[in-house]
């Protein structure tokens, strides 16, 4: 038997899905903060707690870290699973884990981390892994064994940040496109600064990136400020010269 729907929460319209509190940040934090202001109701999942790691005393600390950074970008939800850090893996049971809470919120859209990211967590690489297949597992029916109580739901959208600032290689994937972050650039640093135990003054290095990236990829498209994102399947455009011919002041 499913749920009652009045007895699971109001649906949220996104959810961004990380390995790690912070990566949703560092890849989407502009976009998510820009969708909040937009009215949109916005989620984020962290696999794991992100611990251990060498400057932070606890997960707890990272915990309170997060919900800092969650109420800088203004999301309506953040929810950390229990996965393992640094032995993150995708199979089944993560797969399950997270589709319980695409199915219990039931986001329209979805966003996930985009491709490996050398030199980094290798744990990025199976959070996409998990992730695509969580997006799957949510809508499948006559699965109630592992579902109990959770109505099937199909997401309409999904869509890759790619993670990886080292690198000039951009993922494969539908379609690449510019989110124009402009108004909430500087939410998504400030919400970065949260994680003081990841990243202390030696590390100020990272914001330079972030937003040198940012306004680099926002001036590629005509914006003050932007962020990289690849649809999961293809991009279709049913008035051409109105989407890129708009009257507004940035590019498409």
């Amino acid at each position: 038997m499913s749920e009652p729907a009045e007895q699971l929460p109001e649906p949220l319209d996104v959810i961004a899905v990380g390995a790690h509190p912070d990566d949703v940040e560092i890849g989407c934090g502009g976009t998510l903060a820009r969708m909040v202001q937009q009215g949109y109701r916005v989620g984020i999942v962290d696999l794991t707690d992100g611990e251990p790691t060498p400057l932070s005393p606890g997960p707890e600390v990272r915990l309170q870290e997060a919900q800092a950074a969650a109420q800088v970008l203004g999301v309506q939800m953040r929810e950390t699973l229990t996965l393992p850090n640094r032995r993150l893996f995708d199979g089944f049971e993560s797969r399950v884990e997270l589709a319980k809470v695409f199915r219990r919120w039931r986001p329209k859209l979805v966003l996930g981390i985009a491709d490996r990211t050398p030199m980094a967590s290798p744990d990025h690489w199976q959070a996409m892994q998990i992730t695509d297949a969580a997006v799957f597992y949510s809508r499948l029916s006559k699965w109630d064994e592992h579902f109990p109580g959770l109505p099937v739901h199909r997401i309409q959208k999904q869509i890759w940040y790619p993670l990886g600032l080292q690198t000039l290689n951009v993922p494969t994937g539908g379609g690449t496109f510019v989110s124009d972050i402009s108004l909430t650039l500087s939410a998504k640093i400030e919400s970065i600064r949260c994680y003081r135990t990841q990243f202390p003054p030696g590390k100020e290095r990272v914001f330079r990136l972030v937003e040198g990236q940012g306004r680099m990829l926002g001036a590629s498209a005509g914006f003050e400020a932007g962020e990289l994102l690849i649809s999961a399947t293809t991009l279709g455009l049913a008035d051409v010269f109105g989407t890129l011919c708009h009257s507004g002041d940035g590019g498409a």
